[in-house]
């Protein structure tokens, strides 16, 4: 088991099942293609809902990419731990109803300890409780220890979602060792602690469910394997987090040469380090694909992210536009397996600094207003601050709600968003009224 590079690593992931006759697609735009039930793909199987469905046909039934993903539900969340990310890549190889369990299983091991090198014994596979079938493969034809394979319930081991294609699962835990653990004798995948990191997952999709839990079996049967390119990334490097592998970690190091500050040196500085990082790598992704900033929708998605990186800029002592360089530095350890990146740089650069302008221009005069707000609402011992201060922010100085909430819970502090969101209608409503009267 040697360090590997994350870039390294996705190619060898990709050569790997490669030779095992799958094509090798690259990784669809993280807009959703003709797909209106997401507003950015958020997993590796996600674009490709429709040949699993058979709706579409595939260009051919095996199927291996690296599929740039975005998730937003805990964009608050980022920064404040070293887990939480809002960009990520996800390697997957796919059957669309050609091979299933018998080949998926070994080849998912055979990966792991012969091209990676993993030693066996830090390995666990997870089973769904009663599924026999993959016990007897991951036993009797892989070979490994029956005391190493965990059965674990619905919650952990069955994938579905409401109606439709869905089945059993089989995970792969990389044992990180006992100083990880939580010192029970029984601790094993499953458990809460931080001693086994999941870095693979097959779904078996073999049944049908129609939405009532009565579940039939499918007369094809696809297999859809989600790892994560940086947690395994993590396991490759002896790293404890995203933040530490080696293409992040150039953007942190930028951000710290820029800031003047030390990563983990101060844990609110971290905070911002890894806002400013992960974010950085989300706006370029994002705009390489189409996306712009505006008040609705994916727009608006991305405008958060590339606001919320300014403001921590400005809790860094950062003075001056910076997003441009951070940026840049993401570009170049993404370029190889991105190419649109470095094809697509000067415009990619362009929107960023131009948002970064519009944000600044406004920012300042509602920073500082929020801060007496939240300094008078403390000293009244109120945990509260109005949704008319709220919507005089929003409305007077472009001050975002979501970034007030967030500034405001950083001091315990909750916003009347009842009282806003009603003041918002009105403004709409005269706004209409105006508009039918000229």
């Amino acid at each position: 088991m040697q360090w590997t590079s994350l870039n390294d690593l996705r190619e060898k992931y990709l050569a790997f099942f490669e030779s095992k006759g799958h094509i090798r697609l690259p990784s669809y735009p993280l807009v959703p293609i003709n797909d209106k039930s997401l507003l950015l793909i958020n997993s590796g199987m996600a674009p490709m809902k429709k040949f699993f469905t058979g709706e579409e046909i595939p260009p051919r039934n095996r199927v291996t990419t690296c599929q740039k993903c975005i998730r937003t539900p805990d964009l608050e969340r980022v920064g404040h731990t070293a887990r939480h990310g809002t960009f990520f890549e996800m390697l997957g190889n796919f059957s669309f109803g050609d091979y299933f369990k018998d080949q998926a299983i070994p080849w998912a091991w055979e990966f792991l300890t012969e091209t990676l090198e993993i030693p066996k014994d830090l390995l666990w596979p997870s089973i769904y409780e009663n599924d026999e079938e993959a016990y007897e493969i991951w036993v009797n034809k892989v070979g490994v220890d029956p005391a190493h394979v965990v059965r674990l319930g619905k919650a952990d081991n069955f994938w579905e979602h409401g109606s439709g294609p869905c089945g059993p699962c089989s995970e792969i835990y990389f044992d990180r060792g006992i100083k990880y653990g939580c010192g029970s004798p029984d601790c094993k995948p499953g458990c809460d602690c931080d001693r086994f990191m999941e870095i693979w997952n097959n779904v078996f999709s073999q049944f049908n469910n129609d939405g009532n839990g009565n579940y039939t079996e499918l007369a094809q049967k696809n297999i859809d394997t989600g790892m994560g390119l940086e947690r395994l990334a993590c396991v490759m490097q002896g790293v404890d987090n995203m933040f530490e592998v080696d293409t992040i970690r150039k953007v942190i190091d930028n951000v710290c040469a820029i800031s003047g500050k030390t990563y983990g040196a101060n844990a609110n500085n971290d905070i911002s380090i890894r806002v400013i990082t992960d974010h950085s790598r989300s706006a370029m992704f994002m705009i390489a694909d189409g996306v712009i900033p505006s008040n609705e929708g994916r727009g608006y998605v991305l405008r958060r992210i590339i606001r919320r990186a300014c403001r921590h800029g400005k809790l860094l002592g950062i003075d001056h536009p910076f997003l441009v360089e951070t940026v840049t530095t993401s570009i170049g350890e993404s370029k190889g397996a991105y190419p649109e990146l470095e094809e697509k740089k000067d415009y990619i650069l362009k929107v960023i600094s131009m948002e970064e302008e519009r944000f600044d221009a406004t920012v300042d005069a509602g920073l500082s207003i929020l801060s007496d707000l939240i300094n008078a609402a403390l000293s009244d011992h109120s945990d509260v601050i109005s949704g008319e201060d709220v919507f005089k922010l929003y409305d007077t100085y472009g001050f975002p709600i979501d970034l007030t909430r967030e500034i405001a819970e950083e001091s315990h502090l909750k916003i009347d968003e009842e009282t806003f969101n009603a003041l918002m209608k009105a403004q709409k409503q005269r706004a209409r009224e105006a508009r039918a009267n000229i």
